[in-house]
């Protein structure tokens, strides 16, 4: 297969810049949620005086970071088997972490092209389709198994161009490099330059799970920010940008 590269992590740092007293508060999250949660950051930041740096990229990269010893307060992963994995290295206690959202996925196509699919079938019919690494990354992971729940998986084989996280697939799109990618409804919302062709019934597609965890040694502000994400006023956040909450305080 061959891959797309585009750059796996963004640095997002948010504070009012103040106080040296301040804390410096440091969240691995999954692409995915860059927009709702840098949103979140800056209202907590402003609120409380502390820095939230978020560090966004494919979950299965940052869950690596993590263990080999990134120093995170919190981890926001869009699946659990990257949790898992920081979780058996000691780095979360299980009693931390909350399923907090679920998303779906859809097909995008650029916004100038004229297509929509009927069918699942026809998603089998672009002769390329960006997908998020469907062997590590929790969106190509997905999109992998709701392709092989639908018998296209086999079809598609030669033709699936894998990116580094999953808003790198709809990049690929939107710059009209790709002619469609599956990707989370949340991303699809983000970007005027695509458009949905098909979405995938959430009774149909695979169980989409985001859990969150303060990591063990995270810092008391740090505790502070993970309890905010399960905050009312998070999930309000999340309902916006079309996440689907599955746990608020």
């Amino acid at each position: 297969m061959r891959r797309l590269f585009v750059p796996a992590v963004l640095l997002i740092a948010l504070g009012p810049g103040s106080p040296a007293a301040a804390a410096e508060i440091t969240v691995f999250a999954a692409a995915s949620l860059a927009d709702a949660l840098s949103e979140i950051g800056k209202a907590f930041a402003a609120a409380s005086g502390h820095h939230v740096a978020f560090n966004f990229g494919a979950s299965s990269d940052l869950g690596r970071q993590i263990r080999a010893g990134a120093p995170a307060d919190v981890f926001f992963s869009a699946d659990r088997m990257q949790m898992d994995g920081v979780e058996q290295a000691g780095l979360v206690r299980s009693a931390d972490r909350v399923d907090v959202l679920s998303n779906t996925l859809v097909v995008v196509v650029p916004a100038r092209a004229p297509r929509r699919l009927q069918e699942p079938a026809e998603i089998a019919t672009f002769d390329r389709l960006a997908l998020a690494d469907p062997e590590a990354v929790p969106a190509g992971v997905y999109a992998r198994q709701y392709l092989e729940s639908a018998g296209l998986w086999a079809r598609l084989q030669g033709r699936i161009v894998p990116t580094l996280n999953v808003r790198a697939a709809l990049a690929a799109v939107a710059s009209e490099n790709l002619p469609a990618a599956i990707v989370y409804r949340t991303d699809a919302a983000v970007s005027s330059r695509v458009r949905v062709a098909f979405e995938v019934p959430r009774s149909a597609g695979p169980a989409i799970v985001y859990v969150m965890a303060p990591l063990a040694a995270a810092s008391p502000a740090g505790r502070l920010f993970a309890g905010e994400l399960t905050s009312a006023r998070a999930a309000r956040t999340y309902e916006k940008y079309g996440f689907i909450v599955l746990a608020h305080r």
